[in-house]
């Protein structure tokens, strides 16, 4: 989803009239991007708070930064008040927003202002995994555009990271497993902050698709009481808002998500 943000934020300021971005013209050698990316720290104290895609002045790109936990607000500010500059190249500027689903709720808020007045000539790009854990003011304010997704995997598809088979494996007995089997699970989320939030959002993508693959099945079978299942589903869409949006404990959110799914099987 990242390279997909990149590539579409790339392609916006790309001079070429055939395939965007070429690779070819000024624009996009000045957007090109190497290995040595500069990292980010969304309190400003270890690193900038956003950066340019590449070398292009007009190309802006925001993200949480490796051990962070949020978005925060003084890096949407800090971006804002470098599009309020104007564009340097006189075209169109971007700003990428990767990781939008970790925008606490005071960056959204001032997200929200820079969506309702946004500068002439400027595009918003918010990469998201799931639209969930974004205000409803935030959301009608943008155009959904679906990235596919750049690896390729499917649920059972070979090429699925590990991390991610393995917690399909574990959902794929979760009916045989009980109470204390669930809260061992989630008790595997302690730990540091950072590093439990992303393996619960792990948690929460896959047990998604899972119930979702659950449910086409009982539909194809005819069954057409689906509600313990679209509820579970719902239920795991508000553990995503609560890790992100309310700095929920990630072993209370695992919990709460397991039991959903578990219950739903009943």
């Amino acid at each position: 989803m990242r390279d997909e943000a990149r590539r579409f934020a790339r392609a916006l300021v790309c001079t070429s009239t055939d395939e965007r971005p070429c690779e070819q013209c000024r624009e996009c050698q000045r957007s090109s991007e190497g290995d040595g990316t500069v990292e980010l720290d969304g309190s400003g104290k270890s690193g900038p708070l956003f950066r340019h895609i590449g070398d292009h002045p007009d190309l802006y790109w925001v993200d949480k930064g490796p051990g962070g936990t949020r978005v925060r607000i003084g890096q949407i500010r800090a971006a804002q008040r470098a599009l309020r500059l104007g564009a340097n190249e006189g075209g169109y500027r971007v700003l990428v927003i990767a990781d939008a689903e970790w925008l606490n709720q005071n960056a959204q808020n001032s997200l929200l202002k820079l969506l309702e007045e946004p500068p002439d000539r400027t595009t918003l790009i918010l990469a998201s995994s799931s639209s969930a854990p974004l205000a409803a003011t935030i959301r009608s304010r943008c155009q959904k555009v679906r990235f596919a997704d750049e690896t390729g995997m499917s649920l059972r598809g070979d090429d699925l990271p590990e991390d991610r088979a393995m917690v399909l494996r574990r959902f794929d007995t979760i009916d045989r497993a009980g109470l204390p089997q669930l809260l061992d699970w989630a008790e595997e989320y302690r730990g540091n902050r950072a590093t439990a939030a992303e393996a619960v959002e792990v948690l929460l993508e896959v047990g998604s698709s899972w119930l979702g693959e659950r449910v086409r099945s009982e539909v194809d079978a005819g069954n057409k009481d689906l509600r313990t299942k679209l509820d579970a589903h719902k239920t795991l869409a508000q553990c995503r808002k609560d890790l992100v949006q309310r700095n929920a404990n990630p072993q209370m959110v695992a919990e709460r998500a397991l039991l959903a799914v578990r219950r739903s099987l009943v």
